[in-house]
């Protein structure tokens, strides 16, 4: 439909296929604080495997993933190092300082989105009284639609490790980085995990499940991480309605991310030369424009009146590809865009 909303707010706003709503109607299920829900178990086996990991575990959220990693890994006035535009620091309204008393250490992330190494060694505290103890380095890829180096995810947990710290991957977006770097996604997905020791996977964005994220890990790691998810009130019943959603997500829409992937590209080039605009070259699904100050919250009306969403702030905007939105409806967006800047 020509007059159908192009929404570009975030992948999260995709909607369950017809086949992913067939696999959740059909779902086996049982209790899974019980721990004999089928599903669940089958897709914390699937993608702990997939992941190189030994244990993995269903959780509501990324938010929450995220939170009781960092739980399991830090006590009650520890710190962890993580960078000052990450999710887990920025957008998680500040639950790892107010409910698991853990006091996050930000830095400034470089311009690729990596934490530089040497900031990471000096933000380390010393072994005294005065300060919280350091136990855990954060980081997230994808981070703004830029995808953090092999190497650079090598060399970074390596020296958390020799430090004594532990490593956490927010991946939420992960599977946009594999198949970013080109090759088999699969194979590319584990070679990321591979230095953390856990990793958080969001099925809600551009794997297109509705709800749910999962945090793999070493089995005693995710036994202490499910004691957290229970008391932050994350304990699911016959939550295998869900979990078949994101096993179908595994399975059929992990490739296909390059084809939101290409959209952000089509869509880059088709507003490059717009005037009052300058474009962040995407390499995934994720393009962000920065206009003149003040001139964001004008530019996301004028997309607003043309059927057209998007998210921002005064001076930068960001556009996001999913499955939900086709050429046409990119085509629609680029002139929507060019007609405010022409």
């Amino acid at each position: 439909m020509t007059d159908a909303v192009v929404d570009l707010r975030s992948d999260t706003v995709t909607r369950p296929t017809r086949s992913m709503r067939s696999a959740m109607a059909t779902a086996e299920v049982g209790d899974d604080v019980f721990g004999d829900d089928p599903t669940v178990n089958a897709l914390q086996e699937r993608i702990a495997a997939l992941l190189g990991k030994e244990a993995g575990l269903f959780v509501t959220s990324g938010t929450q993933g995220n939170l009781v990693s960092v739980m399991s890994h830090c006590d009650r006035g520890d710190e962890f190092i993580v960078g000052q535009h990450a999710h887990t620091y920025r957008y998680e309204g500040g639950g790892a300082a107010v409910l698991g008393s853990v006091q996050p250490q930000p830095l400034e992330h470089g311009p690729d989105g990596t934490l530089p190494l040497e900031a990471i060694a000096a933000a380390i505290k010393p072994d005294d009284a005065r300060f919280a103890r350091t136990r855990l380095l954060a980081l997230e890829n994808t981070l703004g639609g830029k995808v953090l180096p092999l190497a650079y995810l090598r060399d970074a947990t390596a020296l958390a490790h020799a430090r004594g710290l532990a490593t956490h991957l927010d991946g939420a977006r992960l599977f946009n980085a594999a198949v970013a770097l080109g090759g088999d996604p699969l194979l590319r997905a584990r070679e990321i995990a591979a230095g953390f020791d856990t990793v958080s996977v969001c099925f809600s964005k551009g794997l297109g499940a509705p709800v749910g994220s999962a945090v793999v890990g070493t089995r005693a790691t995710i036994e202490r991480a499910r004691r957290w998810r229970k008391m932050l009130g994350g304990g699911l019943r016959q939550s295998g309605v869900l979990a078949a959603a994101a096993l179908h997500a595994l399975d059929h829409h992990v490739v296909r991310l390059a084809d939101d992937h290409a959209l952000a590209r089509r869509f880059a080039a088709g507003i490059a030369g717009t005037a009052g605009i300058a474009i962040e070259p995407p390499q995934t699904n994720m393009v962000f424009v920065d206009v003149a100050v003040e001139r964001g919250a004008a530019l996301l009306a004028h997309l607003e009146r043309q059927r057209v969403r998007a998210t921002g702030s005064a001076s930068r905007l960001r556009f996001v590809m999913h499955l939900d939105v086709d050429a046409a409806g990119i085509d629609r967006a680029i002139a929507a865009v060019r007609a405010f800047g022409g």
